[in-house]
């Protein structure tokens, strides 16, 4: 489960997803699939969170990873380039960003 806490030696990652309403569910339909069969069972991997706007333009993931190294040798497996070409051609572009928890209210 999330858990957002200060101070938590976890890596924090939010990725943002700019879509169409045309692709959002597509988009979405990869991103639990790319979690249920590859991103959960990685090494360091402690659970993630998707989001979407209302208007179906935005998808935001938020992750927890043990280690920033485990995060980053998720995305170099072979599965995962392979998936994350597919997710890149349904959206207009896609960004991840590693996070600290400074503070929590």
């Amino acid at each position: 489960m999330t858990r957002i806490e200060k101070g938590n030696p976890c890596q924090t990652v939010i990725t943002t997803f700019e879509v169409n309403p045309a692709t959002c569910d597509d988009v979405l339909e990869l991103l639990r699939a790319a979690y249920s069969e590859v991103i959960s069972r990685q090494p360091g991997f402690i659970s993630a969170g998707l989001h979407v706007n209302d208007a179906q333009t935005r998808i935001a993931n938020y992750s927890q990873w043990t280690r920033r190294e485990d995060y980053q040798a998720m995305l170099r497996t072979v599965e995962m380039r392979r998936r994350n070409r597919e997710i890149n051609q349904l959206t207009k572009g896609f960004e991840p960003v590693m996070y600290d928890v400074l503070e929590v209210y």
